[in-house]
Parts: structure tokens; sequence; C-alpha cells
């Protein structure tokens, strides 16, 4: 009885950790361009509700900001993890 217990109780507790890390073991960085699908550059980017997405050239931010929710919902969906972007200090 006793070693049934025990296997039950590292069942649970393996159950556990696997549901509390599941969000973060399927997460991957962006690697590719949201608009155009290349890869990106770490030199082209925009900041948009606290997340950072990059992209491949200069004239894809623009596309993106006409619909931001889109993209940022089709690269998340994919398990894509944005990076967060860096808090400003209030004033500047």
């Amino acid at each position: 009885m006793k070693k049934s217990s025990w296997m039950g109780f590292m069942t649970a507790a393996l159950l556990a950790c696997a549901v509390m890390f599941a969000g973060t073991a399927w997460a991957k960085p962006q690697e590719n361009c949201p608009i155009m699908g290349g890869p990106i550059n770490k030199s082209v980017y925009t900041d948009y509700n606290g997340k950072r997405v990059y992209f491949c050239c200069n004239g894809c931010p623009e596309t993106f900001l006409k619909e931001p929710e889109k993209y940022i919902k089709q690269m998340e969906s994919a398990g894509i993890e944005l990076e967060k972007a860096p808090v400003q200090p209030a004033g500047k």
C-alpha cells in the first residue's frame, strides 16, 4: 500500500511540474519577420504594448502597426515568445 501511495504522489508531483512549466517549455524566441517571413534584423524593431517585435527591414514596422494585434496573435499562436520591451524611466 505504501508503494502505491508513493507512486501516486510522485505522479501527481510530476504532472503539477509539467503543467506549471508548460507555457515556457514550448515557447521559442522570434527568429522571423512577422510581415515578410525572413530572418529578423535585431536593429529593426518596434515596441508595442510592452513587447518588442523584430523585423527583416525598415519597411515592415509600418505594415505591422496597421494591425499589430493580428501579427502578435499569429506569432504567439505559433509558440513564439516575444521579448519584453525595456521600460523607459518616467519623463524620458
